[in-house]
């Protein structure tokens, strides 16, 4: 099925660009929205998607010299939906988050925090990032975690996202859906990146997710965790100085072999009213306590992370990764392990009930604005681009200027460039046969460069 066109009405305008500085991962990753693009959102049985009135990806960047602070509404650009076992949501809703990402990470030397329910860390376009869990257990125990990835993936989307749905109070009789939290547990590449999805919602419901994962190249950033360390996708250097070949970075957790839920992983023998299901009527890998970890098995330490060598941290750093198997399906635990590395700034951490995601971060005096789009003064160019998305050929308007140009993707690929002479006027260029997704358009003119986010959508 096509995507229609109706899918972008509301998405195309007038781009406003500007030079940027060179101010690192921590504020230039984020994706930034400043033409008012929407969500969108599938509905069963529907032959195209609705569009949403909640503004897409980030909308605030704020700095200080050991913080970063982002507002954004937690829902994607890309269509979302539908969410097929029974969840009541339509569509996400602005959750209106705060969140705070450390600039200057730490390990954590002393008391591990563990991720819990709610969010754990945040993607680069403001959607939030949680753990394994769906927040029940077997017979309400506490003893046999149910992993969401399994237990809830029938009603997640062709993005692999999903929504809480959030109350006026308790679930149950009186209370009403006043909002939706939406989510990723696991990486938010498509389902049919696997060479055996999990399930086939993408034919009927598709969406281009936040990134295409590619095993020749550097997965991107993906986002960041709340102790300040970055999120990856699942490639990377072989090594960790950056000179290897790429591959697929593998956890250091895997399935327990066993015929009966009677121990937990630390070898704890269970008391019988403890036992957790059959594995012939629940089938491993449905719980947390269906895996172990083993040291040095994979690439990845306990928490689901190594210190490395990355394209945005050539002096390297540690990073978690958003491990998948050999079918690229994802693989535990997901994205953090057990417990964080860094030290957290646990201020992120959301409330419940109606203030569900609602955080506890608080703008300290002398924040300052990080604008990626507005112009510097001084600056020669005052640039426009249209139309947003890019459908199949774009144009760079404004003032005249003479230098190169080039589109690259969110791992650095480089899709198409050229060269612009001043007496040319706007700069015309196709996108050809790029795969829908994200890019960069970089303008290089007089020692000087612009970046111009881009949203390239293939009918």
């Amino acid at each position: 099925m096509k995507i229609k066109s109706r899918l972008f009405k509301v998405l195309f305008g007038l781009m406003p660009v500007a030079l940027l500085a060179q101010p690192g991962p921590y504020l230039s990753s984020w994706l930034y929205n400043s033409t008012g693009m929407t969500g969108q959102h599938w509905e069963q049985g529907q032959n195209s998607v609705i569009v949403d009135t909640a503004l897409a990806d980030v909308r605030w960047i704020g700095f200080t010299s050991s913080d970063v602070y982002i507002r954004c509404s937690g829902v994607p650009a890309y269509a979302v939906g539908p969410f097929l076992d029974g969840n009541p949501v339509l569509a996400p809703t602005n959750r209106h988050y705060l969140f705070r990402i450390p600039r200057n990470p730490v390990k954590e030397t002393q008391n591990p925090v563990t991720p819990g329910l709610g969010h754990i860390g945040v993607l680069i376009n403001g959607v939030p990032v949680y753990n394994f869990a769906d927040a029940m257990s077997y017979n309400n125990q506490g003893v046999w975690h149910q992993n969401a990835v399994t237990f809830e993936h029938a009603g997640m989307d062709c993005g692999k996202g999903h929504p809480a749905p959030v109350f006026n109070g308790p679930p149950g009789p009186g209370s009403q859906l006043i909002g939706a939290s939406y989510h990723h547990h696991q990486s938010p590449a498509i389902f049919t990146t696997a060479s055996q999805p999990l399930i086939n919602t993408c034919a009927t419901y598709p969406s281009l997710g936040l990134y295409t994962m590619d095993s020749t190249v550097h997965s991107p950033l993906l986002g960041f965790a709340f102790d300040g360390f970055p999120i990856y996708g699942a490639y990377a250097y072989s090594d960790t100085v950056g000179l290897g070949s790429i591959r697929r970075i593998q956890s250091s957790y895997r399935m327990r072999t066993m015929t009966t839920r009677t121990t937990l992983p630390d070898g704890t023998i269970l008391a019988a009213s403890q036992f957790g299901p059959s594995v012939s009527s629940v089938a491993l890998g449905s719980y947390k306590e269906d895996f172990e970890y083993i040291s040095g098995l994979g690439d990845l330490d306990e928490h689901n992370g190594r210190f490395a060598v990355t394209p945005e941290f050539p002096n390297g750093t540690y990073a978690y990764y958003t491990t998948v198997n050999a079918q690229r399906n994802s693989a535990y635990p997901y994205v953090i392990g057990d417990t964080y590395y860094g030290a957290v700034a646990t201020d992120n951490f959301g409330g419940m009930g109606p203030n569900a995601g609602a955080t506890s971060v608080v703008l300290p005096g002398g924040v300052s604005t990080f604008t990626p789009l507005s112009l510097i003064e001084g600056a020669p160019l005052n640039l426009t681009l249209y139309p947003i998305p890019t459908l199949s050929s774009f144009t760079l308007q404004g003032q005249e200027w003479q230098g190169t140009w080039e589109i690259v993707d969110l791992m650095g690929r480089v899709w198409n460039r050229g060269f612009h002479q001043a007496q040319d006027g706007n700069l015309k260029g196709e996108v050809g046969l790029m795969p829908s997704g994200y890019y960069r358009l970089n303008v290089h003119f007089e020692g000087q460069s612009l970046s111009i986010p881009m949203y390239v959508v293939q009918n």
